[in-house]
């Protein structure tokens, strides 16, 4: 199925600077994503093993293109920490041609 959407932003969170920090150079390197903000600290609510949880994260930002999502989630996948990441995949309908000619060429293959 090809996506209706060209860009998109994805969005994980972790339970340390360092680790997102790495996943957002990794992704960079890998030219899965062209470009990662990490935000935080950040407070989470959230279920988990049956009872609701409050801990402190960090937020990953990836832009990407569509076609590179499917090698970014993988990415994702290998090197989080958590047993079930949040992968959420978000579309970008517009924005600066010139910054997503730039995603574009930063996001292919080398």
């Amino acid at each position: 199925m090809v996506p209706e959407y060209e860009y998109c932003q994805v969005v994980t969170t972790t339970d340390s600077r360092s680790a997102a920090d790495a996943l957002a150079r990794g992704a960079a390197e890998a030219r899965v994503a062209a470009c990662a903000q990490v935000v935080g600290p950040i407070t989470s609510t959230y279920w988990w093993e049956g009872r609701v949880d409050t801990a402190e994260e960090w937020q990953v930002v990836f832009k990407t293109t569509a076609e590179r999502y499917p090698a970014l989630e993988e990415h994702l996948r290998s090197h989080h920490g958590y047993d079930v990441p949040e992968i959420l995949c978000t579309p970008v309908t517009a924005g600066n041609p010139s910054y997503l000619e730039w995603l574009s060429a930063e996001t292919r293959p080398r």
